[in-house]
């Protein structure tokens, strides 16, 4: 439903990009069991990075950050499937959440916000910084310009986006 980006796993209070201390670039999703399962999110995850690479530093390092006990026993058990089918160790670290910090907004929703004529209507649209962010058209709007969808799959969701028609078609445009 929602996308964010910030910093997870470390002790350092505050991090930014410029003081990350030991904390890892993370990106927190929030979605809908009704729609996606848990586990269906982690092969995605697995899908999208190479698990088997080592970490140069903690800030680029693969992780997953689990809410609870339930999520930790369902990540495992995903992490030890993974490793069985590739025979070989995966470096991504499992560890509890603790404390989720927002990234700064200029980091929020990068590929959307390199945009000058989609951010003219999501600015429209949520003129506080913190609406944007938390904004589940935007997180939408910002996958399809990551490359991640179709240009059939757009037009599904691009009437619910609240975008201008010139927002539409520019969207449109670069999914293309």
């Amino acid at each position: 439903m929602r996308t964010r980006v910030g910093y997870a796993g470390g002790t350092t209070e505050n991090p930014t990009y410029e003081n990350i201390g030991d904390h890892t670039e993370a990106l927190q999703i929030d979605y809908d069991p009704d729609v996606i399962s848990y586990g269906e999110l982690l092969e995605i995850f697995w899908k999208s990075h190479s698990p088997t690479a080592r970490s140069w530093s903690t800030q680029y390092r693969s992780a997953i950050f689990t809410m609870d006990d339930e999520q930790a026993g369902i990540a495992a058990k995903s992490t030890a499937r993974l490793q069985m089918s590739i025979g070989g160790k995966v470096h991504t670290a499992l560890e509890p959440l603790g404390r989720f910090y927002l990234a700064e907004g200029y980091h929020q929703k990068y590929y959307l916000q390199q945009d000058h004529v989609l951010m003219t209507d999501f600015m429209g649209i949520y003129p506080e910084l913190e609406d944007f962010v938390n904004s589940p058209a935007a997180a939408k709007a910002n996958g399809f310009m990551s490359g991640v969808g179709s240009a059939e799959e757009l037009t599904r969701y691009l009437h619910l986006l609240g975008l201008s028609e010139d927002g539409k078609r520019r969207l449109l445009l670069r999914v293309r």
